[in-house]
């Protein structure tokens, strides 16, 4: 019925979809959850088209029955047969099915397999703890580029640890201490549950052997604890992939958390969770602490990116790899939504000429970004014109980028917000987000925006205007120069702007015909 229901659909893309590959899955099987994710294309900056969890909790009570859990096991196959339609719908062309901790430990783990496997019609990929602790770093490095530390994939029947270390990744180790499992063994005791993480821990050659000094955290669990410290903190954004808090204050948390569970209790911030991850959390707070405590770390990091994007990414040549997640994902939208997407070329020289000809230092990251503002400087068009700087700068903080930190959201939000805003600080309005921005870049976004500000007025958007002008400077003038026949550039409105943009060079506004 569902097949030949599925087949008389006419293929799904739309418009505001790119290229014309099939799209591609991977289905996660985990000890709490079991996790579709439909990327729309395999590629170095990954779309999710479609996302869905079913929390079934295979792996609750294994530690005492040995079996996965028969309630659970009747919620992930049900979940899987509404799953295997879906990807039928989107017409996925290749899916991977990928077991985890709770599934290769179990004594049925072979039966509920074999079910998976008629269901969803592919092979299922059992993996060891040292390949999920692997492909979880590996998804680490595809959405943290250049990322040093030792890594946690802390899920609901295990912990996995191993290095990262710019584009290397090294160790692999293993330990029985998920949220669900810790739980069970501690019988809901969270303070217990420290102690057993703590012990089993301090066997961890890597947590010994580790010289750097970031922790970076993967998992549900732990990202709730993130969210949690976000919250408490009155943090302006909601974005997890990338936040980095001192080890000192997440201990803190920590504590907090368990000594609220001690009392049987639970934060009253942690209302924003689910009731799932709210269970879960005194549990993903013991194992925290101990790892943060054994590892003598000075921060922690929190990544949104694991195992399944690993798997995808390690699948990718050695030139796919290297390729810059942000820009890439920044040209898609301008492809998708900018009014002339060749603009933003013509755009990014412009502005180049302009940093060259007044001497202005930029580092690589400021070259990188000002790239990365540049694509999606004209992506809000079809908005109010009084709200496209609010849309703007939500698309950036919120949108699922990678390869960025919050400051670098900050940055890209200040220029887009100042581009449609105005220069003048009240009117860029996002103060809080904003103020994540460095201070040593603030003055760098303002002068993008400024020049994005000219440059949109002299070309409407439109590629093969600003390649013909060019820039000059002396002691007290920036010069635009126009070539003869297109005076009629310098218009009221664009000398305004350049004014602004002269100022913040301490220079007076001038045309010079070429």
């Amino acid at each position: 019925m569902i097949k030949s229901f599925v087949n008389a659909l006419r293929r799904p893309a739309a418009q505001g979809r790119i290229g014309s590959d099939d799209p591609i899955a991977v289905l996660d099987i985990g000890s709490n959850s079991v996790r579709l994710v439909i990327y729309e294309r395999h590629v170095r900056a990954l779309t999710p088209l479609y996302n869905e969890k079913v929390a079934c909790g295979l792996g609750r009570g294994m530690a005492q029955s040995g079996e996965l859990n028969p309630e659970g096991v009747e919620r992930a196959l049900n979940g899987m047969r509404r799953f295997a339609m879906v990807c039928s719908l989107t017409k996925v062309e290749t899916l991977y099915v990928l077991a985890t901790a709770a599934t290769r430990d179990a004594d049925n783990g072979g039966e509920f397999i074999t079910a998976v496997q008629e269901i969803m019609g592919v092979e299922v990929q059992i993996l060891s703890g040292e390949e999920e602790a692997h492909y979880a770093a590996l998804g680490t490095l595809a959405g943290m580029p250049n990322q040093r530390g030792l890594l946690g994939d802390f899920g609901g029947g295990s912990l996995e640890l191993a290095g990262i270390d710019l584009d290397r990744v090294f160790g692999g180790e293993t330990y029985k201490l998920g949220a669900i499992r810790l739980q069970d063994d501690s019988d809901n005791n969270a303070s217990k549950a420290y102690e057993i993480a703590c012990e089993k821990l301090a066997a961890s050659e890597l947590i010994k052997a580790q010289h750097l000094p970031e922790f970076v955290a993967i998992g549900g669990t732990w990202r709730a604890l993130a969210r949690l410290h976000q919250v408490t903190n009155s943090y302006p954004l909601s974005m997890v992939q990338g936040y980095r808090v001192e080890a000192d204050d997440m201990l803190a948390l920590c504590d907090y958390v368990l000594k609220q569970a001690k009392k049987g209790e639970i934060p009253d911030e942690a209302q924003v969770l689910s009731s799932n991850r709210r269970t879960l959390l005194p549990f993903g707070a013991a194992a925290l602490k101990a790892v943060l405590e054994i590892g003598a770390f000075s921060s922690v990091k929190f990544s949104a990116l694991g195992l399944r994007e690993g798997y995808l990414f390690g699948q990718l040549s050695d030139d796919d790899q290297r390729a810059d997640p942000l820009l890439l994902a920044c040209r898609e939208y301008a492809l998708l939504r900018s009014r002339a997407p060749a603009h933003s070329a013509d755009l990014s020289a412009f502005t180049t000429k302009l940093i060259e000809t007044a001497q202005i230092k930029e580092t690589t990251s400021l070259v990188r970004l000002r790239e990365a503002s540049c694509l999606l400087s004209d992506v809000s068009w079809r908005g109010h014109p009084d709200y496209r700087g609010a849309q703007a700068v939500d698309l950036v903080t919120l949108g699922s980028f990678v390869g960025l930190d919050h400051a670098d959201r900050a940055y890209i939000a200040t220029v887009l917000a100042a581009r449609y805003n105005g220069l003048k600080p009240k009117k860029l309005g996002h103060e809080e987000i904003l103020n994540l921005c460095r201070d040593e870049d603030q003055d760098h976004a303002i002068l993008v925006a400024a020049t994005y500000r000219v440059a949109y007025l002299l070309s409407a958007a439109m590629p093969g205007v600003l390649n013909q002008l060019d820039w000059d400077i002396d002691d007290d003038k920036l010069y635009l120069c126009i070539p003869k026949g297109m005076e009629f550039l310098a218009a009221e409105k664009m000398m305004r702007r350049f004014d602004q943009l002269a100022d913040l060079l301490n220079r007076q506004a001038d045309i010079r015909i070429i």
